[in-house]
């Protein structure tokens, strides 16, 4: 993958842009910001999804594939992370020496002056967000943002508001939120990953405190998470507001109710406010509490910003209902890490009843595989009914010989609740097997893994159940 140069400095002006990777949930959503600031933009990837769809009712050229032609007459390309050196439009833009821009590069130009409210963690993010620019919007800010994943009520990633305020999920994954000009920055935790690019979990933290402190006016940080604690021990910030269930959090989480939509009160400057979210899962309390500090410190009013806050519908691939078949429900979510699988897994467990949860997990990155197989496996055998899991989803990376799905299906302590099927039409069929009324097939990833759905539906279909 290429890693992007942070301190290339960004040019004046950007005319026509070429994004290569334009179906990915950011790219789009900066792909869209650009069209409407009035630059001319094409785009390619290599497939087809409803990204690429949407931008080309947009007017977006979007090919399908990677070729040098593609990049056209364009003034400027942007990349993403995972792309790999030797793709042909980014050697084509360094032969003809045009701009080329990482998508954070890209959105830091965007944002230019706004006062910006970047939202970082390796969990919780795309939520966070989401819950942020829901309740703006609900409190009448028209913040201009960019998410990593569709905001439902919204069904867009991105808008340009009218407003002073731009909301960003920030990615640290290879260290390209250190690039922003932070006003307010959101830590949801520091749950060490992308490991590959950091190389240990000091240097993990250690991007962390240098995010955090570089914010301007404010740092809302978690006083649960492990990882947030110890980067919390190393800011030198004046302005740090905590959040969660600690005893010691500014923003403290209680009274957390988790049948169906979660409820929960927080503690705000000796008051109390209480409130229903929409959305399930003990993790969603603590998700809306970093939104709700983010929120109070920008000046909002508690009990208007936490009402806003619970307006908030979700975003698309975390937890997301696609259809009922036979009394099953069938849902996706984009957890990948087994902090993330744990919390989708259990918001599952508070809206199943006496149903069952069948798990279908896709491993992402071979790296990420080969080290968690272990916590993987002990994740879904304590909170799933049933596991099936499929083969690795590489994206960026490379096959690594030996590194496949039965390297979390052979850690099971109870081989009789899981099922290695690389096969997705096995699988498929397998799931609703298992399947009776009133159970949970959730399918998790951040890659492909959405697309077995209509698979799972029609099996479930045909089938008479188990």
């Amino acid at each position: 993958m290429i890693k992007p140069d942070l301190t290339m400095p960004l040019p004046a002006d950007i005319g026509a842009v070429h994004f290569v990777g334009i179906g990915g949930a950011g790219m789009s959503g900066i792909a869209r910001l650009f069209l409407a600031s009035g630059h001319r933009v094409t785009g390619s990837d290599r497939s087809e999804n409803h990204n690429t769809e949407d931008l080309r009712t947009l007017g977006v050229t979007v090919s399908l594939g990677h070729d040098a032609t593609n990049v056209a007459d364009a003034d400027a390309l942007v990349y993403t992370g995972a792309l790999w050196p030797d793709n042909p439009e980014y050697l084509e833009a360094v032969r003809r020496g045009i701009p080329v821009l990482h998508r954070s590069q890209a959105l830091a130009w965007l944002i230019n002056h706004k006062r910006l409210v970047a939202v970082a963690g390796a969990h919780g993010k795309t939520t966070s967000t989401g819950m942020i620019v829901t309740a703006m919007l609900e409190l009448g800010a028209q913040p201009s943002f960019v998410n990593g994943g569709i905001i439902q009520s919204l069904g867009v990633s991105s808008s340009f508001g009218t407003g002073e305020l731009f909301v960003v999920e920030a990615d640290e994954s290879d260290g390209s939120f250190l690039l922003y000009d932070t006003a307010v920055a959101l830590v949801t935790n520091v749950d060490a990953d992308h490991l590959d690019h950091y190389g240990d979990h000091d240097a993990f933290d250690a991007a962390f405190v240098t995010f955090a402190n570089r914010a301007s006016e404010l740092v809302v940080i978690s006083s649960d998470d492990p990882g947030a604690v110890r980067v919390t021990g190393s800011l030198d910030h004046p302005n740090v507001v905590t959040f969660g269930e600690d005893a010691a959090a500014d923003v403290r989480v209680h009274s957390v109710v988790t049948e169906g939509p979660v409820s929960f009160a927080v503690s705000w400057q000796g008051a109390d406010y209480a409130t229903t979210l929409c959305v399930p899962g003990h993790h969603n309390a603590l998700n809306a509490a970093g939104a709700f500090a983010v929120l109070v410190g920008l000046g909002f009013d508690p009990r208007a910003a936490l009402d806003a806050i619970a307006t908030f519908g979700g975003t698309e691939r975390r937890f997301e209902l696609h259809g009922v078949v036979r009394g099953v429900s069938v849902y996706d979510d984009y957890a990948h890490h087994p902090t993330e699988v744990a919390a989708a897994l259990s918001a599952a467990r508070s809206v199943v009843g006496s149903g069952r949860i069948i798990a279908v997990h896709q491993p992402h990155l071979y790296s990420r595989t080969q080290a968690m197989a272990g916590e993987f496996a002990h994740t879904y055998e304590r909170l799933a009914d049933h596991t099936i899991v499929l083969d690795v989803f590489g994206a960026r990376e490379d096959p690594v010989p030996g590194v496949t799905g039965a390297l979390v299906s052979e850690r099971f302590d109870d081989p009789s609740h899981v099922d290695y099927l690389p096969d997705w039409q096995q699988a498929a069929d397998r799931a609703a097997e298992i399947a009776r009324e009133g159970d949970i097939i959730m399918t998790l990833s951040c890659g492909d893994v959405y697309r077995i759905v209509p698979q799972v539906l029609a099996s479930l279909g045909a089938s008479q159940g188990g």
